[in-house]
This record gives C-alpha cells, structure tokens and sequence, in this order.
C-alpha cells in the first residue's frame, strides 16, 4: 500500500516503523522544539501532497501536534490509542512500538482539522458531554479514552474535549452512536 500524504512523525524509528507497515514518506520532527526549516517543509508538503500529523500517543507529542497544527493548520491527523504503542519492557510509548496493524488502521482512519467551526451544523455542546459523564465525575477519564477511541481523534482532556469533537467535524449522530457503543461494551 502507498500513502500519498506525507506524513509527520517524531524520529528515525517512527519513520522505520511506518515504512515496515506501507510505502510512504515521512517528515521528522526530532522533538518537540521544531524548526522553522521542519516547519516550512511541513508546509510545502501540505501544499503539494497533503499532510498526516502522526505523533506520540502522549503529553510531547500532543505538543508537536498542537504546534504544527497552529502553523499549518488543516493537516490530516492519525491517532494510536496509548496501549498499542507500549513496549512493556522498556515502559516507553512511542509509534515505534504499535504493530504494523495498528499502525495501518489509524493511517487509514486518520482525519481533517476544520479551520471554521461556523459551518458546522450539528454541534456538541458542552452541558450534553457533561450529561453524558465525559467531563467529570468518577470514570469520566476512562469514558474520554472510550469516546476517543471510538471517534480516532485520540484521548483528550475534559477542557479540550469539546474543540477536538469541533476540529474534527464529529456530528452529533457520530458522537451519540459512539457513546451507545461504549455503553453496550460496558454492559457486556
């Protein structure tokens, strides 16, 4: 399989590891103080190929993905839930470690930013996920990585919650057939 975007990752392993699951071409970041060079490149990138923001499922690479998300806004962003990027016997987390399954499904399931949120017509508000138990409350956290997963716009916060289901244009439908799903899961 050949990915046409490129994609953004944070380091050589990253890079190795997406090359052992597709053929694609990668940019990497080498931390989470990028240069204006990455930065530019990154840009140019989008312009002509697009671009897919494939960062770390923690606190560093949610950092990279939120600076390059400001300076190019409207990238494609792919998710991988925390515990498929575990290596156990390092205690690291890291897209490296994510088998090449893992890996091919949040590519393919990788998503657009929307740079106006006007032009949605079904919103989320925020008391709805308060009622729905996402923002506080015992389990709250768990049902946050449930929905995140369901949706693969990955794991949030109770604050940030709301702008990710905004950014990438989750419907109401889509966020109510999510939560019915992790419901029925529960009740298993």
């Amino acid at each position: 399989m050949v990915i046409e975007e490129v994609i953004v990752v944070e380091g050589k392993n990253d890079t190795h590891a997406l090359k052992r699951a597709f053929q694609c071409d990668t940019i990497e970041t080498n931390g989470s103080a990028i240069a204006d060079q990455v930065i530019n490149k990154i840009k140019l990138a989008k312009e002509r190929r697009g671009i897919i923001i494939f960062t770390d499922p923690d606190f560093p690479g949610e950092k990279i993905r939120k600076t390059i998300d400001r300076a190019v806004p409207g990238c494609k962003h792919a998710f991988l839930p925390k515990e498929y990027a575990i290596d156990d016997r390092k205690k690291k987390v890291g897209v490296e470690h994510a088998s090449k399954e893992n890996i091919m499904e949040a590519i393919q399931q990788a998503k657009p930013t929307v740079i106006d949120h006007n032009d949605l017509d079904i919103i989320i508000s925020k008391e709805e996920l308060l009622l729905a138990g996402l923002l506080a409350g015992e389990g709250s956290r768990k049902k946050r990585e449930l929905l995140g997963k369901k949706l693969n716009i990955g794991y949030t916060n109770g604050k940030q919650l709301l702008n990710r289901l905004l950014q990438f244009q989750i419907t109401k439908e889509e966020f109510l057939d999510a939560l019915r799903l992790i419901e029925e899961e529960n009740e298993k």
